[in-house]
């Protein structure tokens, strides 16, 4: 909340117990990666179920959710950065 009078100076105020923290990161719990690749093949199957019937727009919503799952999937677990040290 945001305070304010001519007088005085501008005060904020944060809620801190708005969001709890958890003592496990999404990027550390494995089983996160799974259900998202699981959620991801169960919408390839709705696309697919969906382009049978012929309802193209909802096999295409479908089809970018699943994509964007399997994105999201690919980004979690421990990353590998490859350092390329240049011959001297």
């Amino acid at each position: 909340m945001i305070v304010s009078s001519p007088s005085a100076p501008v005060t904020l105020t944060l809620d801190a117990s708005v969001r709890p923290r958890s003592s496990v990161s999404p990027l550390s719990d494995p089983s996160a990666r799974q259900r998202l690749l699981l959620k991801a093949a169960t919408l390839n199957e709705q696309a697919r179920m969906a382009a049978l019937e012929g309802e193209l727009d909802v096999s295409a919503r479908a089809i970018l959710e699943a994509l964007d799952c399997e994105r999201r999937a690919g980004g979690l677990g421990l990353q590998v950065l490859q350092l390329i040290k240049p011959r001297a």
